[in-house]
């Protein structure tokens, strides 16, 4: 029994030990602006689910997704099919995509993550940063490069809507400032862009968990019938015992 112990002891202390050094590994991360929260508003939800099909889902899937969750954000089957659906014929169907695992390797270095839970993964603090940080490289095969994401094999596919942007770096003593400057305007300005990349990642957030909202608005219930629960409890409790006490 001892010896369990002494194991379990130096086992716990060896991982109590690691944990300053994971700290101190992310503290060097690069600044994350933080993600407006759109997940009440359908409208900026519909948003996301276009941008979605239209930049997105060329490359990468998200293939734990149905089209027919969609209507969860307030779409009708119709709309689905006819603004939504360009490579299925179903709307009870995943989210997939036409191009071969090894032809996207082939081209960009490294397949396409699925993007069903990549909020979840990443956090949409880090996505909403990692969207609109993007930079012209010419020393990168695909022409960009990314702050939050250095030497990123993907492409900045809404480069038409930000524009193009030109990183700028300041010395000051040994530290390097990095901040990007906007070389050539997009179609959108920059407040209209940080708003369609906030619907982006709204969405993306959605599809991590798309019963979310529904989960909340049942475990209000829940607490406020144990809260119930246990006043009546409570008073049956005292009733039982009324003669002892």
């Amino acid at each position: 029994m001892d010896s369990k112990i002494m194991k379990f002891t130096k086992g716990l202390l060896c991982a109590l030990a690691f944990v300053p050094v994971v700290a101190f590994a992310n503290e060097g991360g690069p600044h994350l602006d933080a993600a407006p929260d759109v997940s009440k508003d359908q409208l900026a939800l519909q948003h996301g689910a276009k941008i979605f099909v239209n930049y997105c889902l060329n490359c990468h899937s998200a293939s734990y997704m149905r089209y027919n969750r969609l209507k969860d954000i307030g779409l009708t089957e119709e709309q689905i099919k006819d603004n939504l659906m360009f490579a299925s014929d179903k709307v009870g169907e995943l989210m997939q995509v036409a191009t071969r695992r090894d032809d996207a390797k082939k081209w960009f270095g490294a397949a396409p993550p699925d993007l069903t839970v990549i909020e979840r993964s990443r956090g949409a603090d880090w996505l909403y940063t990692y969207l609109r940080s993007f930079y012209r490289d010419d020393t990168r095969p695909t022409g960009w490069n990314n702050v939050v994401f250095a030497n990123v094999g993907m492409p900045h596919v809404l480069w038409q809507l930000q524009g193009e942007n030109r990183l700028h770096v300041e010395k000051k003593g040994e530290e390097e400032h990095k901040s990007l400057v906007l070389d050539k305007p997009g179609l959108q300005k920059p407040a209209e862009y940080d708003k369609t990349v906030a619907d982006l990642v709204g969405f993306l957030k959605f599809m991590g968990e798309p019963a979310a909202e529904s989960r909340k608005s049942i475990g209000v219930f829940v607490l406020i019938a144990f809260a119930i629960l246990t006043v009546l409890s409570y008073l049956l409790k005292k009733n039982y015992w009324k003669d002892i006490h």
